[in-house]
């Protein structure tokens, strides 16, 4: 089965897991968890009605209870699960994958994500190697409202947004299912219907492409910010008032306005974030921390050093005051109190950014390559040997920092890909870079 991943269970359904798979992930949990009830929720694809009734009969077989929380985003189950005291969730998405995928997220007590190497690795074993055995007592399906307590949780954090034009690009994706609720009838949205075949464009908001429709919307409405949810509303990403596309891993700096200008703590950012991010929150006596890309490693890191926030450059924003979890629609929220404070003090969007990013940044590079690890370090082994490193770290591929300059190479965990990033002091010095290590690769295709 091609559908275990390092995060969590996703695939092309019926191709790379089938409902049978779907039964059986279902029945060995309880056991892979210790629990007698797991909380379920689901997205809007087609698939997601068949796949939650074999996941809830496998459930079921095994004796424990399945409490059905309906049509949900994927943060509110993180919520819910934590806030609730669940020993085991899962949510059934693909996130932002194309429609013919689905998969499981799955989370366990304090809603900790379970990853390949927390516990899918065993589950993968049980599901290809174990005897479904059902329980002499079968359990049973408990409807289980969540809505509604995790709005009032999000209402907390809604700014004054009287005075700010506001673009919202709903995907067609999971944030629809709340975000009127929080922001009102004031917004321009796009493509807030919920459609698990997404009609209009693929809900991964870190694919340009699938941002046009919001970069015109900004234009035609003349909006001071554009948000766009992706398809389980776990990631948000953003477009400022001239429509440019923020990178992500920006927005980290930007939630310093809102988190560290009262207090002082730590600030969790992904191995690919620039140098700008960690510089700019000094200023807030803000204490950056380094780490591997993946909510099943990020979540878990923010925990360990009882961090304040923290962010990827995939656009998932993970808060301790939401159990150390991610939430789209959270940091939209938080968002929107900085850039409407900071309109009040006729500063846009795009300045307030243009203060952050003091470097040239070469965005994600992938190169679609078999032999990733000798690449990679044919990569780091060129350039530590003819510069003296700054810093350096090994963990999720290398980072490397100099003087002028710094890069990232890393496998991607679910794609035949070998992912780059580079930031440099001159757009210059930045290509010179990028052509050597596209001269090196070369060499290991």
């Amino acid at each position: 089965m091609g559908a275990f991943h390092a995060y969590d269970i996703r695939g092309i359904y019926n191709s790379d897991f089938t409902k049978e798979d779907a039964y059986k992930i279902g029945f060995f949990l309880p056991c892979l968890l210790n629990t007698k009830k797991i909380l379920v929720g689901r997205d809007v694809r087609e698939s997601s009605p068949e796949i939650f009734e074999n996941l809830c009969n496998g459930i079921m077989d095994a004796g424990a209870d399945v409490y059905d929380a309906g049509l949900a985003t994927t943060p509110m189950i993180y919520y819910s699960t934590a806030r609730h005291g669940f020993d085991a969730s899962v949510m059934i998405t693909a996130s932002h994958n194309p429609k013919q995928y689905n998969g499981f997220k799955i989370s366990k007590t304090n809603a900790l994500p379970v990853g390949y190497d927390t516990g899918l690795n065993e589950l993968e074993r049980m599901v290809l190697n174990d005897e479904v055995k059902p329980a002499s007592k079968k359990g049973k399906i408990v409807e289980y409202e969540v809505r509604n307590e995790y709005i009032a949780f999000l209402k907390k954090y809604i700014p004054d947004i009287s005075e700010l034009n506001i673009s919202v690009d709903c995907s067609n994706g999971m944030g629809a299912l709340l975000i009127k609720e929080l922001l009102g009838d004031q917004p321009h949205y796009i493509f807030d219907e919920l459609d698990g075949t997404f009609p209009n464009h693929e809900a991964n908001p870190l694919v340009q492409e699938n941002v046009e429709d919001l970069k015109k919307l900004v234009r035609k409405k003349g909006s001071d910010i554009g948000i766009i949810f992706d398809g389980d509303a776990d990631r948000v990403m953003f477009v400022d008032e001239k429509s440019n596309f923020i990178s992500p891993d920006l927005i980290i700096a930007l939630m310093g306005h809102y988190f560290l200008e009262d207090q002082k703590g730590k600030v969790l950012q992904d191995i690919r974030s620039p140098k700008a991010v960690g510089e700019y929150l000094e200023k807030f006596g803000g204490e950056m921390h380094t780490w591997r890309v993946g909510r099943a490693y990020a979540a878990l890191k923010l925990r360990e050093i009882d961090g304040i926030y923290g962010g990827e450059l995939a656009g998932h924003y993970y808060f301790r005051d939401f159990f150390y979890s991610d939430s789209g629609m959270l940091a939209s929220l938080i968002v929107l109190n900085v850039v409407s404070r900071f309109k009040k003090q006729g500063k846009n969007l795009s300045d307030l950014i243009a203060n952050i990013s003091g470097y040239a940044n070469s965005g994600e590079i992938n190169f679609k390559i078999e032999k990733k690890k000798e690449a990679m370090d044919a990569v780091r082994d060129y350039f530590i040997s003819t510069e003296t490193p700054a810093a350096s770290f090994d963990f999720d591929g290398y980072r490397v920092e100099f003087e002028d300059w710094w890069f990232n190479i890393r496998p991607s965990n679910t794609e035949p890909y070998l992912r780059f990033l580079a930031e440099a002091k001159s757009i210059d010095l930045l290509n010179q870079k990028i052509e050597i290590v596209n001269e090196i690769i070369a060499k290991h295709s």
